[in-house]
């Protein structure tokens, strides 16, 4: 049955950033999907790594203390707003860290253990601004154009081996980083009108595609950036 090649039954799915927002609803839709979820994160999380600071080694001292891996979902990222003449070196500093160095050496730890097992699947969480510009977050634009990059070159390498590495771009959707976009009535307003389904998404909407690309029905799949943004880039 076409079904069961969704269900993630007996699957360890390891989900940064997974307390609120896009990545709880993340981990829910994996766990309601069958697997085990295992979140990562700064504090109360099931394994705790600062993403900032821990570095590679701790990365992927983070990552060997899992028995096995069979799905990593790199969700965690963070935005600092600003017009870039104005931006500090350090502001640039903290989001390339997090939102691509992490993830990149996120992906080699658990790459490593999937490649050991003969198959996996990672899901890195791109964004509009993996294909846009946008205002004022020149550091998130180039992480996020960055994180579609190395989706790409990773799945060059390792899909003949059995790993699927692909990337979700979400449109805009209610979370707290967009809180000051929702905030704003022109910015919101602006936003709102460009997008064919006619309001923002919600993390349950990028469900679905999660659960589908980290699944046997996606086996075939691999490098795909893809966009669930109630039309966004169609417009």
């Amino acid at each position: 049955m076409i079904l069961d090649a969704f269900r993630l039954d007996g699957r360890v799915a390891l989900v940064t950033g997974g307390n609120r927002g896009i990545g709880r609803g993340f981990a829910t839709a994996l766990a309601e999907a069958g697997a085990e979820v295992v979140l990562l994160g700064r504090t109360g999380a099931d394994v705790e790594c600062d993403l900032a600071t821990a570095g590679p080694a701790g990365i992927a001292a983070a990552v060997e203390s899992l028995d096995r891996v069979d799905i990593l979902v790199n969700n965690a990222g963070i935005i600092r707003r600003s017009p870039s003449a104005e931006m500090s070196g350090p502001d640039w500093d903290d989001v390339l860290t997090v939102n691509l160095d992490a993830v990149f050496h996120l992906c080699q730890a658990a790459g490593r253990k999937m490649l050991a097992a003969g198959g996996g699947r990672i899901v890195n969480v791109a964004s509009m601004l993996s294909f846009q510009g946008g205002v004022g977050v020149a550091s998130y634009a180039a992480s996020k154009h960055a994180v579609a990059g190395l989706t790409k070159a990773l799945a060059n390498e390792w899909a003949g081996r059995g790993v699927n590495v692909n990337a979700i771009a979400p449109g805009y959707i209610e979370t707290d980083n967009t809180a000051p976009l929702r905030a704003d009535p022109a910015r919101f307003a602006a936003i709102s009108d460009r997008i064919p389904a006619g309001r923002w998404g919600t993390p349950e909407d990028l469900a679905g595609a999660l659960v589908f690309l980290c699944s046997d029905a996606a086996a075939y799949v691999h490098g795909t950036v893809l966009a669930v943004d109630g039309g966004w880039l169609a417009r």
